[in-house]
């Protein structure tokens, strides 16, 4: 081999010396190198705009990866998306648009665990969202379902109607808007078009129930599942949020969309001209003006506003389509043609349960039927088309119950195996029975008795047998009870018949311990019946005795109930108003015997229930025969007690001043107050204590509660503000009514008798009571009238005393204060009108007797008096009597220095009094 050849040759192996270095390879990697960390914080740094979820991923990754081939990767999003809003709710709002459609757009996805993802997220979601916000993307969502319930994929449609029950619960008015879209989905959801040749005509399509046995279900359940939607579906379209919307007691021709709340009108605005009233064309709930225009729907925002149900022939048309699908779903589910058992034919759950959604849609059917603009026409094309398939269907084993057998073992008793029928409490089979007498007796009237006697008879029966046995029912069941009690008893022609069904409303009526829920139904009733009898002028049905014994009966059951239950109670005094207000014999006896404990001031409803129904309880007292003097005693102490408001203690006393002896002519009514009973009633009012309480208050002594004074021998009883304003008003009523009576000279006799005798022998009065007296005798005398000594005495040691309360109460007193302008007002008034009582009010003032402390009171009392316009001709007259007053007050001060009360009653006596001014015109005063 040659040199040049053994260099070329590949792989030439190095020959290394013992003693030499190995030498560096080529490829050797050089280790001497230092490694620092590389810091980059703005990478690290979270956006405030896009937040992330735990997995570092904002909104628009979440969104990005929902359109992943994946459903592995879908799924995820989906769960982080719930996570991040849950975490930051405020994105929410900032992404809606893009999170509804993706959203929705899963609802139709192949993988099962991406739409039950998206169904949690929804669920998540909508009740975060209102309804105005989502209400534009909505149609967007609503597409998206329509999708899903028509796919041909069976767990789509499956999840769609969990999609449907999540928009029902939060977003029902907006489902609204697109009811046709989705009723005809429920109906492609059961069923399909029968496929002929010979069906030509689309319009006459025919559809049949769908089977598929693919179904993880038996297509019994899917039907129930579907139908179930269809119920709430159509339960709100009828325009009810819950199951006791309607009590069915209204008339025929009544719309099942009365509101509950009336009508508020403040005619005050109305008289100023700040309210302007719109008269339609025509009357009712929604009124109709001739117009060819149209508004689109507020919601919709599709450019078409669809009228759905709303519109008689769109009702007709899906009745016809639906109502042979709910047949056939009947048929399947009901009990084969055998004899029935003695508590009706026995179901098994499921089939129940899809029986009481048949007829449950078809009872809402019906009210939709109803709410139209022609009902009439709508039940006679109802009852044309489907009576005979009902009567067939329907009652041919009525009355239906269900028994659910349970497999029960015993080892010791029992070695073989035995069944036992045990009712199930899952299933309301007696809602079953009464939503089908309910839909059945709607198809029947008054003209039509003699051709449905048969089946009416049947229902008319187990109507009965349930009233009578009806101390469990609940309140949804006797709502549909009387429902179907109700149409009965309107169509019925026969008294006898009628009062069997009154007779056993009646007999469950007077049950003990019913709900308050169950009694309230039972209660609005009787009342509707009473109302029906009474406006129906052309009946010829006499008044039933059941009735009229319901009537006699409630004063006495709103003496038992009491605040238990306060709806109850107005319901109760509504209907005796209403009875009493027609003069109706019974309740006016009933009412009589119970008016004492009706009106007791302590313990009875007047006393108890809120201000509406006590008005109520007023103004029954117009309508009661008899006004006896116990009774007058307690409305006095209602009165008297603050029991009743300023206001209806004002409406009290106008309704017992119309029923007085002293209002004649076309107001004179019969059984009116005597006229001892009518002046016991005001005085007792006027004075604002019972007698009792008068006398107790002879016992108290000293402040801060008496006002005490040598210079009067009555002292005063402090009474709060509020009882003080309280007596004050009344005060005024009664001192109109007592001025109001003819005969004037003889009205001052009667009280200044009773003032003699109730008033005059007491040493404490309260300061209102002493007002009140002053107030009303001022109003009350005249030129002819004249008072004895004793009350002229009594009257002057009043105003002493009065006065000397105004001017001795503090300005830090701010709650006495206020009654100062009042009491002053009616003593001045009062010496006023009589100067025997000033002159006996001056007689009485003896310096001897009063203590040195309150000579400056006195001697201020005596100014204020000489610079009373009003008051300084009688002044003038009694000049003597100050003369020696002023001239005793000098003399028991005589020695001592002169202080500033003393020169200024000087000075106001020489001016005054000295000269004998002749001043016509009274001066303000300030004390």
């Amino acid at each position: 081999m040659t040199k040049k050849r053994k260099h070329q040759e590949d792989f030439h192996k190095v020959k290394l010396k013992v003693g030499k270095k190995k030498p560096r390879l080529e490829n050797a990697t050089d280790t001497n190198f230092k490694t620092k960390a590389v810091h980059i914080p703005e990478q690290l740094r979270e956006d405030p705009v896009f937040p992330t979820n735990n997995r570092k991923l904002n909104i628009k990754d979440l969104l990005s990866q929902m359109n992943h081939y994946s459903a592995g990767v879908k799924q995820s999003a989906l769960l982080g998306l719930k996570d991040l809003l849950s975490q930051y709710p405020y994105v929410i709002d900032a992404h809606l648009s893009n999170i509804l459609s993706e959203l929705a757009a899963v609802f139709t996805d192949r993988d099962s665990t991406v739409r039950a993802a998206a169904i949690r997220l929804l669920q998540f979601l909508a009740p975060k969202i209102r309804a105005e916000h989502i209400s534009p993307f909505f149609p967007l969502v609503s597409a998206h379902l329509s999708s899903a319930m028509t796919h041909i994929s069976e767990g789509i449609q499956e999840d769609s109607l969990k999609v449907l029950d999540v928009l029902l619960e939060e977003y029902p008015d907006l489902l609204m808007d697109r009811s046709s879209v989705l009723l005809n989905n429920f109906v492609e959801l059961i069923s399909h078009q029968q496929l002929s040749k010979r069906l030509k005509n689309r319009e006459n399509v025919s559809w049949m129930l769908s089977v598929s046995p693919s179904r993880r279900i038996t297509s019994q359940q899917w039907r129930l599942n579907v139908l179930l939607r269809l119920r709430k579906f159509l339960h709100v379209l009828v325009g009810g949020s819950s199951e006791l919307d309607d009590d069915g007691l209204q008339g025929e021709n009544s719309s099942p969309q009365m509101p509950k709340n009336a009508l508020t009108v403040n005619w005050q605005d109305l008289a100023k001209g700040q309210e302007h009233i719109q008269l339609y064309e025509n009357g009712g709930l929604q009124p109709r003006t001739n117009s060819s225009f149209r508004l689109r729907s507020l919601v919709s925002v599709t450019g078409c506003a669809e009228k759905g149900l709303s519109s008689p022939e769109n009702l007709k048309k899906f009745i016809e389509i639906i109502i042979p699908l709910l047949l056939d779903c009947w048929i399947e589910a009901s009990p084969s043609q055998v004899a029935a058992p003695v508590l009706g034919n026995r179901l098994e759950p499921g089939s129940l349960q899809l029986m009481e959604q048949v007829l449950s849609i078809i009872h809402l059917l019906w009210k939709l039927a109803k709410q139209n603009e022609e009902p009439q026409q709508m039940e006679a094309w109802l009852r044309a088309n489907y009576l005979v398939d009902f009567k067939h269907h329907f009652m041919g084993h009525f009355p239906y119950s269900f028994q659910e057998m349970i497999k029960h073992r015993k080892k010791d008793s029992l070695k073989s195996n035995k069944y036992y029928t045990t009712p199930s409490n899952n299933v309301d089979h007696l809602l079953l029975n009464l939503t089908l007498c309910d839909i059945m007796v709607s198809l029947a009237s008054s003209a039509t008795l003699q051709m449905d006697s048969h089946w009416l008879d049947m229902i008319r029966k187990f109507v009965v047998e349930t009233l009578e046995d009806g101390y469990k029912l609940n309140s949804k069941q006797l709502n549909r009870l009387l429902r179907v009690t109700w149409r009965l008893w309107q169509i019925q022609i026969s008294k006898v018949t009628s009062e069997t069904l009154m007779k056993a409303v009646y007999t469950l009526y007077q049950q003990r311990n019913l709900p308050f829920s169950v009694r309230t139904l039972l209660l609005k009733f009787f009342s509707s019946v009473y109302q029906k009898e009474e406006l129906n002028t052309q009946t010829n049905r006499s008044r039933s005795k059941v009735l009229t014994r319901w009537l006699a009966g409630l004063p006495q059951q709103l003496v038992l109930l009491g605040l238990r239950n306060l709806e109850l109670s107005d319901q109760l005094i509504g209907t005796i108003y209403s009875a009493a207000s027609r003069a109706n014999k019974e309740m006016l006896q009933s009412l009589q015997a119970a008016a004492p404990r009706i009106y007791d001031p302590l313990d009875g409803a007047v006393a108890l229930l809120p201000a509406e129904s006590q008005q109520r309880l007023v103004q029954l007292v117009y309508f009661l025969p008899h006004l006896p003097g116990n009774l007058l005693s307690s409305l006095s102490r209602c009165c008297i007690m603050g029991k009743l408001s300023v206001k209806l203690s004002a409406t009290l006393i106008g309704i017992l001043r119309t029923r007085s002896p002293f209002v004649g002519g076309k107001y004179a009514l019969q059984g009116s107050v005597t006229e001892v009973d009518y002046f016991s009633f005001l005085f007792s009012t006027l004075t604002g204590f019972s007698k009792e309480e008068l006398t107790s208050l002879q016992s108290i002594r000293g402040r801060p509660h008496i006002s005490q004074t040598q210079m009067s021998p009555v002292q005063l009883y402090l009474t709060d503000l509020d009882q003080f304003l309280y007596h004050w008003a009344v005060t005024e009523m009664v001192s109109q009514c007592l001025s109001a009576i003819p005969s004037r000279s003889q009205c001052v006799d009667i009280v200044q008798s009773g003032i003699c005798k109730y008033l005059a022998g007491l040493t404490v009065i309260p300061d209102s009571t002493a007002g009140s007296v002053l107030c009303a005798i001022s109003k009350l005398l005249d030129q002819a009238c004249l008072l004895n000594e004793n009350l002229s005495k009594f009257l002057a040691s009043l105003c002493c005393s009065l006065l000397y309360l105004l001017l001795t109460i503090e300005r830090e007193d701010e709650e006495h204060l206020q009654k100062r302008d009042v009491l002053w007002a009616a003593c001045i008034s009062l010496l006023t009108a009589l100067p025997r009582v000033l002159r006996l009010m001056l007689q009485s003032l003896q310096v001897s007797r009063v203590h040195r402390e309150e000579l400056p009171v006195l001697t201020q009392l005596l100014r204020l008096l000489m610079q009373h316009g009003q008051l300084r001709s009688h002044m003038v007259t009694n000049e003597f009597l100050v003369k020696q007053i002023v001239k005793d007050i000098v003399a028991l001060k005589s020695g001592e220095a002169q202080e500033q009360w003393l020169t200024d009653l000087h000075y106001y006596f020489n001016i005054c009094l000295a000269s004998h001014p002749q001043g016509a015109g009274a001066v303000n005063t300030v004390y």
